[in-house]
């Protein structure tokens, strides 16, 4: 028998190949098989995507917590199923349409243990469907090895900044447009333990040769040492002088002893079994154009240096002059696809790591990870397109500026605050011209009239002007320009009691009168216009618009008995009893100087020509409610901020609110949006607070958003300043002073701070935006100026052109002859009143007329 194997023994070491072969084909069927198996058992996977709000800040122990969990859903797959299937895989993947995704793949039966992350409610894990890719022309692979030191562990890499904000960066600048793609997947594998086993005998090997080498170099050298001395000069002297040849004096050389190897030196981190795994790293760049897809390899490279220490990561393969054997390359290409593609891991025999080694890549990006802005984040603005509003000009990562745009339709309400000249009228003109070229209607108030000199130049088109009207009470001489406007005009078809508390409450606002303080006067102020407006009423059913009252003759209403006569005769039954009662008991009783504290203001009035002449005429032409239907571009000038003009001011601002509510009649689909742009808020709210705050509460209903503009948050009344922050969709801040931007830079959490906006350069922004439900920013940006952006639109030689066609739409008139029909009103209504005191008239319905800007 011994001679039969010895026999048997001798042919195999003849025919040594054929045993070579014959195990060669044994192992690559074996391979083939379990190749089907690892295929069939990677089909049963999951894939869950995370998504962290803006706070997510986790702590060391919740990272670790999260590892833990998916070393143990590695091994959640069924016993048949090949270790190279065995484990969970983290990836990154960015493609240009949104900063980075987080993403975690695994076997089915992880699903449970790996929805429930340890984030708590900062981090939501959704069930995430496949992804597939087109493909691109240009890809480059590469596969990830521990280099240096194979047992120190990864540098410690701090929580603050993120240790994901370096793979961010790399990627900050993909194109979708160019089909750039950049992914990074990190397969997390537990090992067995007979291959952490075979690792630790290996290195403590290695480790004992290594000393021994290390003493036989010791020994060597101390001979050569030795052997020097004795042939030295000194050593000769010394023999000659004291007679001895130096035979039996020769030194002795204790060659030294091997040090002993301690396990915990030699292994490192595998010296404990404690979390410990075994990792693959791989990642893929592709791109539609050449180079791009080599060059973001070259970056995220350069991002994985920031994990390195004694042990770092490294490309694998060779490289020989301009050219790399790696992933990319026969014959480990096809290994890096199949495992690419099924999601399989098969570590080098380097890759281990411990867990709190991979804290970086355990985790979304959190609250200090700065992400880049990608179109997918924010539009792009694009000329003649209603839905898309103007912002400002972005710079991205890659040094490109665009013009960046946010959603028309939740893009309810803007707040602009920064100090004079920093740019938020110029921001606010460029948004406000984009939107009306598109073929939105806007209104745009501006108490000081800078703003249209501005802008003229850039509206000045014919298809825009006809839906322009310029209301300017900036007027000087009687021959100059302007429109009318009467607040109790019913021509209209108006309800009658909110034409009476719109006024009333313009009164009220801008002279601070309620119920506690001024009880009296605003019950004069009701029944006296409550008369007025049945008067105009009875004048538009009787055909005769024209003798419609004004504002001013409240005065002749309560002092002047013939006219209170003769229209509460015209009115009786159009008042309801408690309004008859009141001027029949209550009135008769009051004394005249009761009377000063509702005619004053009106006086005031009355006294300046301009107002009178504005306010004075039976007909106004100015109707909000018109020019939000029809989609008119208004422009209202004021001419100040005195008593006069923030009276003036009220009234508008009340019967915009009026008009707005007054859209309740037509159904939601039907109400064609408009915007109202607020220049100088700390003017507008000083006149009318309340009604302003109702605007940021309650126009979103009907389609109707404000945009407002001031230096200071803190000097606008609490009630505007509160329903400002609060409903904002876009807040903005220019340059200012810390103690003015803090209010601002509060509301961002201080990121930034007031210290990083208070130093902006001109026409620079921070501002936060809502795209889709979410909020962007705060980002820097800066605002468009109107002779860059809007260039091409710029027709400075055809203002005078559009100024004559916005006065006509706005029914402007001669100063003159306003004032000469507004002294003339009081005898009309006072004929008409005559004519008709005796007369009882049936109601009827009026329809409403289509009058205003037309």
């Amino acid at each position: 028998m011994l001679f039969g194997l010895a026999g048997a023994a001798s042919w195999l070491y003849d025919h040594w190949y054929l045993l070579a072969f014959t195990i060669a084909i044994l192992w690559g069927a074996g391979e083939k098989v379990v190749q089907h198996i690892a295929k069939r058992a990677c089909a049963q996977r999951m894939a869950l995507e995370l998504h962290p709000t803006r706070h997510f800040d986790p702590g060391l122990e919740e990272i670790f917590r999260r590892g833990v969990q998916l070393a143990r859903a590695s091994t959640s797959m069924p016993w048949w199923a090949p270790r190279r299937c065995k484990a969970v895989q983290v990836r990154l993947r960015a493609d240009g349409s949104s900063a980075i995704r987080y993403r975690i793949e695994g076997p089915a039966g992880g699903e449970r243990l790996l929805s429930i992350a340890p984030f708590g409610p900062h981090v939501t894990v959704e069930r995430a469907r496949p992804i597939v890719d087109q493909p691109r022309r240009h890809t480059v692979r590469a596969e990830f090895i521990l280099r240096g030191t194979p047992t120190s562990p990864l540098r410690d890499v701090p929580l603050e900044p993120d240790p994901l904000q370096p793979l961010v960066d790399a990627v900050s600048d993909l194109r979708a447009e160019l089909g750039d793609l950049a992914e990074v997947r990190l397969d997390i594998q537990r090992a067995p333990k007979w291959a952490l086993r075979a690792r630790r005998v290996q290195l403590m090997h290695t480790a004992r040769r290594k000393e021994r080498l290390e003493t036989q170099r010791t020994a060597r050298w101390m001979r050569q040492d030795a052997g020097g001395i004795e042939d030295s000069l000194t050593w000769t002297l010394k023999t000659l002088v004291t007679g001895k040849d130096g035979a039996g004096g020769r030194r002795l050389v204790m060659p030294p002893l091997p040090r002993r190897v301690e396990p915990a030196e030699a292994l490192g981190k595998l010296a404990d079994d404690d979390h410990l795994v075994r990792v693959q790293l791989l990642v893929m760049c592709a791109s539609n154009v050449e180079g791009r897809a080599e060059a973001r390899l070259a970056q995220l490279q350069a991002a994985f240096d920031v994990f390195g220490g004694r042990s770092r990561w490294a490309m694998r393969g060779l490289q020989l002059g301009p050219w790399r054997l790696g992933a990319d390359q026969w014959p480990t290409r096809r290994s890096f696809e199949r495992r690419w593609r099924w999601g399989q891991c098969r570590p080098p025999r380097a890759n281990w790591v411990q867990l709190p080694e991979l804290t970086g890549l355990l985790k979304p990006p959190t609250v200090h990870c700065r992400l880049p802005l990608l179109a997918g984040d924010l539009p792009t603005f694009q000329f003649g397109r209603p839905e898309l509003l103007l912002q400002g000009i972005h710079q991205g990562p890659d040094g490109r500026n665009r013009l960046v745009a946010t959603y028309a339709e939740e893009t309810l309400f803007e707040v602009g605050v920064g100090k004079a000249g920093g740019g938020k009228t110029e921001r606010a003109l460029a948004q406000a011209i984009g939107y009306a070229h598109a073929g939105g209607g806007l209104l745009f108030l501006d108490p000081h009239r800078d703003s249209w000199p501005r802008a003229a130049p850039f509206l000045a088109h014919p298809h825009l002007a006809r839906r322009i009207a310029l209301i300017d009470l900036n007027t000087a001489g009687p021959a100059s320009l302007l429109s009318s406007w009467n607040p109790i005009a019913m021509h209209r078809d108006a309800a009658a009691h909110d034409v009476v508390e719109a006024v009333t409450d313009a009164f009220a606002s801008i002279l601070g009168w309620d119920d506690a303080t001024a009880p009296r006067a605003l019950t004069i102020l009701t029944c006296a216009l409550s008369v007025l407006v049945a008067v105009n009423q009875g004048a538009c059913r009787a055909g005769r618009r024209e003798d419609q009252a004004t504002l001013f003759h409240v005065h002749a209403l309560l002092n002047d008995p013939g006219f209170r006569s003769a229209a509460l005769a015209a009115v009786t039954d159009q008042l309801d009893e408690e309004s008859r009662s009141w001027w029949r008991t209550v009135f008769p009783t009051l004394a005249p100087d009761a009377f000063g504290v509702v005619l004053n203001p009106l006086a005031r009035l009355a006294a300046n020509p301009v107002t009178r002449a504005f306010l004075g005429q039976p007909v106004g032409l100015y109707d909000s409610r018109s020019a939000m239907d029809n989609g008119l571009i208004v422009w209202i000038c004021p001419a100040g901020n005195g008593p006069t003009e923030r009276l003036l001011t009220a009234l508008i601002a009340r019967d915009l609110l009026r008009a707005v509510r007054s859209r309740r009649d037509t159904p939601p689909a039907g109400r064609r949006p408009f915007r109202l742009y607020f220049d100088e808020l700390i003017t507008l709210t000083g006149a009318a607070p309340e009604t302003i705050a109702s605007m940021f509460e309650d126009f979103r209903k009907y389609k109707v958003t404000v945009h407002g503009m001031t230096q200071l948050l803190g000097r606008l009344p609490g009630s505007v300043r509160m329903s400002l922050t609060q409903n904002a969709s876009t807040l903005a801040s220019t340059a200012g002073s810390k103690t003015a931007i803090t209010p601002i830079t509060a509301e961002w959490a201080n990121q930034p701070s007031a210290d990083e906006v208070a130093t902006l350069d001109r026409y620079e922004h921070y501002i936060s935006l809502t795209v889709k439900g979410r909020r962007i920013g705060p980002i820097k940006i800066t605002g468009p100026h109107l002779d860059d952006v809007f260039a091409h639109y710029a027709r400075p030689r055809h203002v005078p052109a559009l100024e004559r066609a916005a006065r006509d739409t706005a029914g402007a008139a001669p100063l003159n002859e306003l004032a000469a029909t507004a002294t003339a009103q009081q005898g009309r209504v006072t004929s008409f009143l005559t004519q008709h005191a005796t007369r009882t008239r049936p109601a009827t319905h009026l329809a409403k007329h289509p009058e205003g800007y037309q």
